[in-house]
């Protein structure tokens, strides 16, 4: 089946229900977030082969930060760990890595370590992955205006020029092609401030299973859902 469906360009996830998945299992939410980062490796690997070309996961939100500050720690630790995992990962499979978000809230030694990431994939020819970090649908746009306000104000911009790509340029997205499916895993039906412009035309998937236990097999699923909505559409999309 896998080999007839039409692949979409590009797949945004939100990552939910790590927390859930281990309390479910008598163990710490941190020990979710583990698991949950080692499920991120392999959808990235499992995507690729399918012919998904961009990926873009939500890994941690400026809403977060109100998380208890031992999970934040943790959260920020991993994070730490992921981005080192994350550039063998990309050597060997030549995946392009690029972090959405604002990333001035984060360590030093973060935002180095994503310096890092970014410029030594920078060139790479594989799947195309975004990692949505200290990042905010509303955050996002309210910088993009500011920059825009700015561009305004020292005359290089006049009011009647901007457009939805003027926008666009300044988002933290520019030159990434806009979702085509969005997936959420744990059930949860709403975006959570996740790419609130981007999203503006991308099918929509829920599921009930927890991402810790998300696989290449749910993937599918949710790809077949993808295919049978472009098929009832007759194949169009707006824009």
């Amino acid at each position: 089946m896998e080999g007839e469906l039409k692949m979409p360009r590009h797949v945004a996830i939100i990552l939910d229900g790590n927390g859930r998945w281990a309390r479910a299992k008598g163990m710490p939410r941190n020990y979710g977030h583990v698991q949950g980062a080692k499920t991120v490796e392999v959808i990235c690997e499992e995507a690729y082969k399918m012919g998904i070309q961009y990926l873009t996961v939500y890994a941690f939100s400026t809403e977060n930060w109100s998380r208890p500050g031992d999970e934040v720690e943790a959260l920020m630790k991993l994070l730490r760990n992921y981005m080192k995992t994350c550039l063998k990962t990309a050597e060997k499979n030549r995946m392009c890595v690029r972090v959405l978000g604002e990333k001035s809230r984060l360590d030093e030694d973060i935002r180095t370590r994503i310096l890092e990431l970014e410029e030594a994939t920078k060139n790479n020819d594989g799947l195309h992955f975004q990692i949505a970090i200290n990042y905010g649908g509303r955050d996002e746009i309210v910088r993009a205006a500011r920059q825009i306000a700015e561009a305004a104000a020292a005359g290089n911009l006049k009011p009647g020029e901007i457009t939805e790509e003027t926008i666009s340029n300044r988002l933290d997205t520019r030159g990434i092609p806009e979702p085509d499916l969005l997936i959420r895993t744990c059930n949860e039906q709403r975006i959570s401030n996740f790419l609130l412009w981007q999203l503006a035309y991308t099918e929509f998937y829920f599921t009930p299973v927890p991402w810790p236990d998300f696989t290449k097999e749910e993937l599918i699923k949710a790809v077949e859902a993808y295919n049978h909505r472009e098929r009832k559409l007759g194949g169009l999309k707006p824009g």
